[in-house]
């Protein structure tokens, strides 16, 4: 009995030192994010829609601009799944598609 009286003790003291450490530290943060400094390419439609409303959701274009360039379908259409799949963005299938078609022909 008096084991299990020093263990709760001691659960209680690492509990009240956790939330004492941490006080202060949970406040949400904002950050000033850069200015864009590129835009899409104009492109095939309905693919530069797609990208203008699902990739800009999360990072800017300068991201595009940064792959090399004529990499073709297979290319893009691995990046756009691994942005699905990996970084959860929430693009449809449709306009997954449209997307990839419009880097390709266009990056």
């Amino acid at each position: 009995m008096k084991t299990m009286h020093h263990m709760l003790l001691l659960a209680s003291l690492a509990v009240a030192s956790v939330a004492g450490s941490t006080a202060g530290s949970c406040a949400p943060k904002s950050y000033k994010l850069p200015d864009e400094t590129a835009d899409f390419k104009p492109g095939p439609q309905p693919g530069f829609d797609a990208a203008q409303n699902n990739c800009k959701a999360c990072h800017s274009t300068d991201y595009i601009n940064y792959q090399p360039s004529k990499r073709g379908t297979a290319f893009w259409n691995a990046e756009v799944q691994k942005m699905i799949k990996v970084y959860k963005a929430p693009i449809d299938e449709q306009d997954a598609k449209a997307i990839a078609e419009y880097l390709a022909a266009t990056y």
